[in-house]
C-alpha cells in the first residue's frame, strides 16, 4: 500500500499556537508568511542563499523589519532584500497589502477632505478593515497621512531624461472666498529606466510665473536633473518660469494643445478639416528638415487665403520641433502633454465629489495621496520608454 504523506508545519509556528491558543495566531501568522517571503526570494532570484551557480540573478541581502496590522492583530515581519537584483525583489503578499493601504490611505483623505466627523471616520474605517480602532488613532493616521505626503511631495528627485509639467484649477476656499486655484504637477521618465514617476504637486493661486518659478525652483532644489526636455504648453508664465529655473534644457510646445490653437486662426469652418490635416502631416514627419520643408510650403499654401494662419503657423509650430532631436520610437509619447492630461482626469475623478475644497492644504492632500498612487503603480509597472533611447 502506498504510503500517504502529509504537509509538514514548520515547528515554530506550531508552537507558537499550542502554547498560545488564538493569541499565538499573529506570532504564528507571522513566522508563516516569514518563511513564505523566503521561499519566494529564493525563487526570484533561482538561488538559495549561499548556492552558486551561473542562473541566479542577484543576492540575498539581509531582512527589513516591518509591521503591519491584520484582523487577527499586529504581524512583526522580516521583509527579505536583494542586492543586485533588477528589479528589486519585494513579496508579492505585501505588494497587495500596499494596495489595500493605498486605498485607505485615499479613503482617509477624503473623508477629512469633506468634513466627516472622527466618530464617522472611526466607524467607517472599522467596517472596512475589520479592527477596533479608536478615535485617537484616526486622528494619529490623519496626521501621519499629512506627514507621509509631505515626505513623498519633498524626497529627492534621481536624474530624469524628459519632463512634463502641465496644471488644472479646482475650486477652493481661501480668504473666505472661493477660488479657482491651480493645481501645478510634473510627471518625469526616469533616465535609468525609463519608467515614470510623479515628481511632485503643488496648490497656488494661479499660473503666474511667480507660482510656476517656485514649483520648478523645488524640485531643482531636490535635485531634479534633465537630460532629454520638457514638454508643455504655452502658458506664458510657465515659460517664463522655465527659462529662469531650467534655461539650458530643451523645451518642446505640446503638439495637441498647437492643434487646437491654430483652430482660432481658421477664417472659416469649412477649412479647419484641411488645416488640421496640414498641421498633423508636419509633426508626423520623419525628420526635422522634412518637418520644416512641409511647414514652409503649408505657410505658402495659406499666405493669401489665411494670411494670419500662415504667419501664426511659420512662428509657432517650430516650438513642437525640439521633439525631432530625439530617436523616432519614443517621440510618439514625449510631443504632447496627453500624460498630464490623462492624469489630471484620474485627480478630478476623486476631487469632483469634494465640490469646493474648504482649503488650500485640503486640495494638497487629497491630489497628493491620488498622485502618489499612481506614482506608485507607475514605478512598479513595465517602463514608459525604452532605456536604450534614453541615452
Amino acid at each position: 500500500m502506498t504510503e500517504q504523506t502529509q504537509p509538514t508545519l514548520n515547528p515554530e509556528i506550531l508552537n507558537a499556537i499550542l502554547e498560545h491558543g488564538l493569541d499565538g495566531l499573529p506570532n504564528a501568522l507571522s513566522l508563516l508568511i516569514n518563511h513564505a517571503m523566503l521561499i519566494e526570494r529564493s525563487h526570484y532570484l533561482h538561488s538559495t542563499p549561499y548556492q552558486r551557480h551561473d542562473e541566479r540573478t542577484g543576492y540575498a541581502n539581509g531582512f527589513k523589519p516591518r509591521s503591519i496590522n491584520t484582523r487577527v492583530g499586529a504581524l512583526d515581519l522580516l521583509v527579505p532584500q536583494t542586492r543586485n537584483a533588477s528589479p528589486a525583489f519585494f513579496p508579492s503578499a505585501l505588494e497587495r497589502g500596499q494596495r489595500s493601504e493605498r486605498a485607505l490611505t485615499l479613503a482617509i483623505a477624503e473623508m477629512y477632505v469633506q468634513g466627516v466627523s472622527t466618530r464617522r471616520v472611526t466607524k467607517i474605517l472599522e467596517e472596512l478593515c475589520g479592527l477596533e480602532i479608536t478615535s485617537t488613532q484616526v486622528s494619529r493616521a490623519a496626521k501621519e497621512l499629512d506627514l507621509m505626503l509631505e515626505t513623498w511631495r519633498n524626497r529627492p528627485i534621481p536624474p530624469m531624461a524628459h519632463v512634463i509639467v502641465d496644471a488644472h484649477y479646482e475650486n477652493v476656499r481661501t480668504g473666505g472666498i472661493v477660488r479657482s486655484c491651480a493645481v501645478l504637477t510634473a510627471i518625469g521618465i526616469n533616465a535609468a529606466d525609463g519608467k515614470r514617476s510623479i515628481l511632485g504637486t503643488s496648490v497656488a493661486l494661479s499660473e503666474a510665473e511667480v507660482h510656476w518659478r517656485e514649483f520648478l525652483s523645488s524640485l531643482k532644489k531636490r535635485g531634479l536633473t534633465i537630460s532629454g526636455s520638457i514638454t508643455s504648453d504655452a502658458h506664458e508664465g510657465l515659460k517664463a518660469a522655465l527659462c529662469a529655473v531650467f534655461p539650458a534644457i530643451p523645451w518642446n510646445r505640446c503638439q495637441f494643445h498647437l492643434q487646437q490653437n491654430a483652430q482660432a486662426y481658421v477664417p472659416n469652418q469649412e477649412m479647419k478639416n484641411t488645416v488640421a490635416a496640414d498641421i498633423r502631416a508636419i509633426f508626423d514627419a520623419l525628420s526635422l528638415q522634412t518637418a520644416r520643408d512641409l511647414l514652409a510650403s503649408t505657410v505658402l499654401k495659406y499666405s493669401k487665403s489665411a494670411p494670419k494662419l500662415a504667419s501664426w503657423m511659420d512662428e509657432n509650430l517650430p516650438e513642437a520641433f525640439t521633439v525631432f532631436s530625439f530617436p523616432e520610437p519614443i517621440r510618439k509619447r514625449l510631443r504632447t502633454s496627453n500624460l498630464s492630461e490623462s492624469t489630471n482626469k484620474q485627480i478630478r475623478r476623486r476631487t469632483r465629489v469634494v465640490g469646493i475644497f474648504p482649503s488650500p492644504e485640503s486640495c494638497l492632500r487629497l491630489v497628493s495621496a491620488v498622485l502618489m498612487e499612481i506614482s506608485d503603480d507607475w514605478e512598479t509597472s513595465k517602463a514608459y520608454l525604452n532605456p536604450i533611447h534614453l541615452h
